[in-house]
């Protein structure tokens, strides 16, 4: 599958190794690609990432994805699954820029003809692709309104490691919030932990024989 990342930081590079090491065509779009050499896959711009895509993958400063994806423009976007991963957050980490909201929503409300799944956000980039370093199992989360956009990114996250029992889907898109919100909570844990290699995991009480 052909798997454009708009990003070009971390958290894009994590997840283009993770699908490339899994066959797929990656490719990270940035709004200065002749700059963008160092990571080790092809860099082009926006628009040109989008285009070449069958799935697109927001990695982008949350706080400025909505601008950047209407700089490519919605006909562009439209019938495209796009997958965020993004959280907004202030420069010292400590406050949401979409408080009352998410900005897996946003997109959505901004592009309607483009099926947004909101995942991967409540953890590190360097968990995303690689849960199987953990001790132990533990969960990922979906949000989002269109059930074979869900489905696609259900298998790619299988791709990244994640295996069905991992993956939870949460409901329509405006469940991102509660993704999204994790933001807070993960900033405190990561300071107790003295470390940002960590995941939470969903433990439901046991099923009763029928």
């Amino acid at each position: 599958m052909r798997i454009g990342l708009l990003g070009t930081g971390n958290v894009a590079q994590a997840l283009a190794r993770g699908w490339s090491a899994a066959g797929h065509d990656v490719l990270l779009g940035s709004r200065f690609p002749k700059e963008r050499t160092e990571t080790g896959f092809p860099v082009e711009g926006l628009s040109a990432t989008a285009a070449h895509a069958e799935v697109l993958v927001n990695a982008t400063p949350g706080a400025v994805s909505v601008e950047l994806l209407r700089s490519i423009g919605a006909p562009a976007l439209a019938g495209t699954l796009l997958i965020d991963v993004g959280v907004g957050l202030s420069d010292d980490f400590t406050e949401l820029s979409h408080p009352n909201s998410s900005l897996g929503e946003q997109i959505q409300e901004a592009f309607p003809l483009t099926p947004v799944v909101k995942t991967l956000c409540t953890m590190d980039s360097t968990v995303m692709a690689a849960p199987d370093g953990l001790d132990g199992p533990s969960t990922v989360f979906l949000s989002g309104d269109d059930p074979e956009a869900k489905r696609t990114t259900g298998r790619l996250l299988a791709d990244l490691g994640w295996p069905s029992s991992s993956q939870l889907d949460m409901g329509g898109i405006t469940t991102a919030r509660g993704q999204e919100h994790f933001a807070l909570l993960f900033m405190g844990i990561a300071n107790g932990l003295g470390s940002h290699t960590f995941n939470i995991n969903v433990v439901p009480l046991p099923r009763q024989n029928a």
